[in-house]
């Protein structure tokens, strides 16, 4: 982004309203794009780009259907969106597969993109492990920084499926070192996971239980992700039922 007088190259412009200091965006960040160039210059997949046929996986669309886990998520992500950038953490979605987690985050990119002009990105854990190995120097013991610098620069990056796969200790240290990178940056990070956060949620039944006692968030993603996570993110746990299944039954 170019500098611009008014905002400093920032894209937010200070101002004040009824006696309150406040930013809102500058005029240099608001250039006309389609909904689609922002969707894909986010690298959300498709798959992801509706709910349903019509339906886009944006706010309006996410049904709570009474659930008071899913209307608390839902005013989480809301107030999130219409905060930013006046807000210190990001937020972290935690709760089994199939309950909204990846939909309230798009939601949320969408309105920032769409509305705010913020600059957005999202990616798979998965995908952001697959990107690290393949650029893993077995020399140097490194990795190629133009690999991990859009997830390092970006203003607002979502990782969505935090904990997937087990990771080995290089790996492990270049997840530290994105998440520390950000939070030292002041860079807001969304994230989900469908771990269960301790040993003791894994012995409470239903889907979660499939999971064993080693399977946890921290065993997967190490102490030291998780503790800065702490920190980084607002932790909101989904305790519903699988979210499309029971919207499907509702359309149905």
């Amino acid at each position: 982004m170019s500098e611009c007088s008014l905002c400093d190259g920032t894209g937010w412009r200070p101002v004040e309203k009824n006696g309150w200091r406040a930013v809102e965006v500058c005029s240099c960040r608001r250039q006309p794009r389609d909904e689609r160039s922002w969707m894909e210059q986010a690298r959300i997949p498709r798959g992801f780009w509706e709910v349903g046929p019509n339906e886009p996986m944006d706010f309006a669309h996410f049904y709570p259907l009474g659930d008071p886990s899913l209307q608390m998520a839902l005013i989480k992500a809301r107030g999130f969106a219409d905060r930013y950038p006046m807000i210190d953490r990001g937020l972290f979605f935690l709760g089994n597969p199939g309950v909204g987690k990846t939909h309230l985050t798009v939601a949320i990119l969408k309105q920032l993109m769409l509305q705010k002009g913020v600059e957005c990105l999202f990616c798979s854990y998965q995908e952001l492990l697959r990107e690290v190995r393949h650029s893993y120097n077995p020399v140097s013991l490194s990795t190629e920084l133009e690999v991990v610098r859009p997830v390092l620069e970006t203003d607002v990056v979502a990782i969505d499926d935090l904990g997937a796969e087990r990771i080995s200790d290089w790996v492990e240290d270049t997840v530290t070192y994105i998440l520390n990178y950000r939070y030292a940056q002041k860079k807001i990070t969304l994230l989900t996971s469908n771990l269960p956060d301790s040993a003791e949620e894994t012995r409470e039944g239903g889907p979660i239980g499939q999971y064993r006692v080693s399977d946890t968030l921290t065993s997967r993603i190490g102490i030291r992700v998780r503790s800065r996570l702490r920190e980084m993110c607002e932790l909101i746990r989904i305790q519903a039922n699988d979210y499309r299944e029971t919207v499907q039954a509702h359309r149905g």
